[in-house]
């Protein structure tokens, strides 16, 4: 007798965590994405001044454009294009780098966006709005410069 009241205690808590996991699992697949575009925009900057201030205090920049929840701040970048390339999803990438600096701001491209690249070429100085997800540094292992990583980019029109 007690094994059954046991048993049916054990399978409406499992049954019910399973409602609610599912449930909660169901709500964030579901969540509306983050609008970059239509966002406004936290900072603007130019290629040089945020590539200085991560390569001068990378903590100090992190903490002023990165979020640990994922959101972290709009950028728009001015800068001149020094590569164009594309990723192996397709999606293409804009380099910002002038002559002079040590790293750039990388500037990849959505789906959505990559049309508005059509007509770009390098030396041409554009503005580009997109979300931070890394910060300039220098790796010693490969002994050089990595870039400032934009995502979910596109240019702006002024």
């Amino acid at each position: 007798m007690k094994k059954k009241k046991w048993f049916k205690i054990i399978t409406i808590v499992g049954l019910a965590g399973l409602f609610i996991g599912g449930s909660v699992a169901l709500y964030l697949f579901n969540m509306p994405h983050r609008d970059v575009q239509s966002g406004k925009t936290d900072f603007s900057l130019t290629s040089n001044e945020i590539v200085s201030e991560y390569l001068a205090n990378k903590d100090a920049a992190n903490q002023k454009y990165l979020a640990t929840d994922g959101d972290s701040k709009i950028l728009e970048i001015t800068g001149t294009i020094a590569k164009i390339s594309e990723n192996y999803d397709g999606n293409k990438v804009v380099l910002l780098k002038e002559n002079s600096d040590k790293a750039g701001v990388s500037a990849t491209f959505t789906p959505e966006t990559n049309q508005n690249t059509i007509g770009l070429s390098t030396d041409q100085t554009i503005t580009v709005k997109g979300v931070i997800r890394s910060g300039a540094s220098y790796d010693d292992d490969l002994e050089l410069y990595e870039n400032v990583i934009l995502e979910e980019s596109d240019i702006v029109k002024k």
